[in-house]
């Protein structure tokens, strides 16, 4: 008898769990942001499939396209206003190193102004991040970056998509193919380029196109990947990471390891500011000092390691706080030296008011790299000129950057020779490849990206600050489809920060263990007690809804 009552009151409980009083109130309207289809097709379409795939949860999904600089003010400094975001890192130099994947993205101490903009805190990723960071033994150094990937993997902060096989062209006519360089993880859109780009004939201005505006020309700021093109262009740094993803001398005759935490840096003789002005050690100094400050938030990850720099004649040492197996990569080669008699002012002034050095843009932009600023005609484009005093000279005579958000019209502006190399195709790859095929003066180069697209979640929001509701919406798209459908098959399915082009690097296992579909989302959401009712999604218990959609 006591079994039989034991039975009855277990199926009772089970039925009143699954009644809608039982549950919590509905989950609002959802919304992703997603820059529009005319300049990012592929963008575009992967979230339209992500929305269809999370209203089969009983999600009611709102996909708001808006224009890149309006959407990256909304996500970097409105950061509890906003659901969740299609995003992507691009795959600059310095990430061949994974620190700053690893460390900047995700550490909580860059959740409030840096790049943790979703807002992702967990202590225990944390502790692998910085003991990643400090372990010089690279085999044990791996295991971190493989246990910081697992974590990631199992609380889906980001829902990874795809490392894009980025598609560039250019003109054979007009530039030498064997002076184009194809950077690991890079593509040939990269400064090793553009300083080696010869001349096939007379023509020696390097037309360049984006869909993506610019925002802005700033050493202490970068918006987006189009940003950073001009940036590593107009102002050096110590080091630079090489074609082969190593860190190289730079503005630096070369640096030495002291010990652990001490390195000698020093200073290539000769150098000049565009202004004429001779770069010093004072100037680096500075410049890394200026990372750490308040006024540079987004480049202030890559510095505060520093504990003290000194100056001894032309060699500049770092001594760091604690070891840092990256610290050439991920700030030697990060940090744009800029000049102290320009900023110190500048710095000063914003040190007393609420804004800070990302919202500061110079009327004329003065570096010591291998381009200077000419000129920038907002919305339309951006002429830099050969610095032919560098040391490391360009082969061009000017660098001019046309913005084009129509993929279409970039492409005929290729054709007719409008731009001559194709810097960024939205559109299908293979109507790239097909014309070059036709035209016969284009040569196309194909790459799988260190970057990464996805869509972020903003955990400062409910239901995005329950690691089980993440997992489930990155759990109910099959990442093929979005290979397949968005990217027309140029793209290889994600579910790890760490590109496979940084084969040592990456986790494959996290990606071949992540298994996906709308069975797998529903079941997650169950055990998490997530109900359904009339198809609408409710959240777990007596949970209330919170928040107010905007």
């Amino acid at each position: 008898m006591k079994s039989v009552l034991r039975s009855a009151f277990a199926a009772l409980v089970v039925t009143a769990i699954a009644l809608p009083a039982w549950a919590g109130d509905p989950i609002r309207k959802i919304t992703i942001l997603s820059r529009p289809q005319a300049g990012q097709q592929a963008e575009f379409q992967s979230v339209q499939l992500i929305a269809q795939e999370w209203r089969k949860l009983g999600l009611d999904v709102e996909v708001r396209a808006i224009p890149w600089e309006q959407m990256s003010d909304e996500v970097w400094y409105k950061r509890d206003q906003w659901d969740s975001t299609a995003w992507q890192m691009v795959g600059r130099p310095e990430r061949s190193d994974p620190d700053e994947l690893i460390f900047n993205l995700f550490h909580s101490s860059t959740a409030k102004d840096g790049y943790n903009f979703a807002g992702y805190l967990n202590k225990d990723y944390d502790a692998t991040a910085e003991a990643q960071r400090g372990e010089i033994d690279p085999a044990k150094r791996k295991a971190l970056v493989f246990k910081a990937q697992e974590i990631l993997s199992k609380d889906q902060p980001y829902m990874m998509l795809v490392h894009p096989k980025s598609t560039f062209a250019f003109d054979k006519t007009v530039w030498k193919p064997e002076s184009v360089v194809n950077q690991s993880g890079i593509g040939i859109r990269n400064t090793w380029t553009f300083l080696g780009i010869e001349p096939a004939g007379p023509k020696k201005d390097l037309i360049i196109n984006s869909s993506d505006n610019i925002k802005a020309i700033n050493p202490l700021y970068i918006s987006g990947s189009v940003d950073s093109w001009i940036t590593e262009l107009v102002w050096d740094r110590l080091l630079r990471v090489g074609p082969d993803g190593l860190p190289k001398a730079w503005a630096a005759e070369g640096f030495t390891w002291k010990d652990g935490t001490t390195v000698d840096v020093k200073l290539k003789s000769g150098m000049k500011w565009h202004d004429g002005k001779p770069v010093t050690p004072e100037d680096v100094k500075f410049s890394f000092e200026a990372a750490v400050g308040g006024e540079a938030p987004m480049y202030k990850p890559f510095a505060t390691n520093i504990d003290a720099i000194t100056i001894n004649g032309d060699v500049i040492t770092f001594k760091l706080k604690k070891p840092a197996a990256s610290f050439v990569t991920s700030s030697l080669a990060k940090v744009n030296l800029i000049p102290k008699h320009i900023w110190e002012p500048i710095l000063k002034d914003l040190a007393t008011k609420p804004e800070t050095a990302e919202s500061y843009q110079e009327q004329m932009p003065i570096g010591s790299g291998p381009f200077k600023f000419t000129s920038w005609a907002k919305n339309e484009s951006v002429t830099l000129a050969a610095n032919k005093d560098h040391f490391a000279a360009p082969k061009v005579d000017r660098w001019i950057l046309r913005i084009v958000p129509n993929a279409e019209a970039a492409l005929g502006m290729l054709r007719s020779g409008e731009i001559n190399f194709m810097g960024e195709f939205t559109g299908d790859p293979q109507v790239l490849i097909d014309a070059a095929k036709k035209d016969g003066d284009l040569e196309v180069v194909s790459t799988v990206d260190m970057g990464f697209r996805y869509i972020a979640f903003n955990e400062r929001r409910p239901p995005f600050n329950d690691p089980a509701f993440r997992r489930a919406l990155s759990e109910a798209v099959d990442r093929q489809l979005i290979v397949k459908a968005a990217y027309r098959g140029f793209a290889v399915a994600s579910n790890s920060i760490v590109s496979p082009a940084l084969e040592y690097w990456h986790d494959k296992s996290v990606v071949d263990s992540f298994k996906a579909g709308q069975a797998v989302a529903a079941k997650t959401l169950k055990d998490a007690g997530y109900t359904l009712d009339g198809g609408k999604l409710r959240y777990p218990g007596d949970t209330k809804e919170t928040v107010v959609a905007k």
